[in-house]
């Protein structure tokens, strides 16, 4: 995990989504930020119980739903049904390794154009696209090497 941000970053952040900065968000949303990947629930309360033994897993729980209410943070569903977290809410899209469970972001301005136009020319009626997320499924051909997108 990487050094903690700046907390007055980071109760902004919480007072723009409408949430106090609660000592248990802040260090929630930290873990989040300074993960360096899409972490499951389990995976940050193992990355934060030892600095506070106090929490629960159902507090890491109920706080990344407020965050992703408050649109702090985006759920990323995996292909095998697993919950993962992403503090980037910029639009960017994901590429999912099947066999080594790795998330890699992938900004594509381009992609985005193009299927925000084939819906324009498709003349959907009645919809009105809030958001693309493309998500892509992959499978690692060597899994050794780290996932590269250029």
């Amino acid at each position: 995990m990487e050094a903690p941000l700046n907390f007055s970053y980071i109760k902004a952040k919480l007072a723009t989504a409408g949430l106090k900065s609660t000592h248990q968000r802040i260090v929630i949303y930290n873990a989040l930020l300074t993960s360096g990947h899409h972490p499951t629930a389990e995976e940050l309360y193992a990355l934060v119980k030892p600095g506070n033994p106090s929490i629960s897993l159902g507090t890491i729980y109920k706080t990344l739903e407020a965050f992703v209410d408050g649109n702090l943070i985006r759920r990323v569903l995996t292909t095998d049904g697993l919950m993962r977290y992403d503090a980037r809410t910029d639009t960017h899209s994901h590429i999912y390794c099947v066999n080594t469970q790795e998330i890699v972001d992938f900004s594509d301005p381009e992609l985005h154009q193009w299927i925000e136009d084939y819906f324009r020319h498709k003349n959907i009626h009645n919809l009105k696209i809030r958001e693309i997320s493309l998500q892509i499924s992959a499978e690692k051909i060597n899994p050794a090497e780290r996932i590269v997108v250029e």
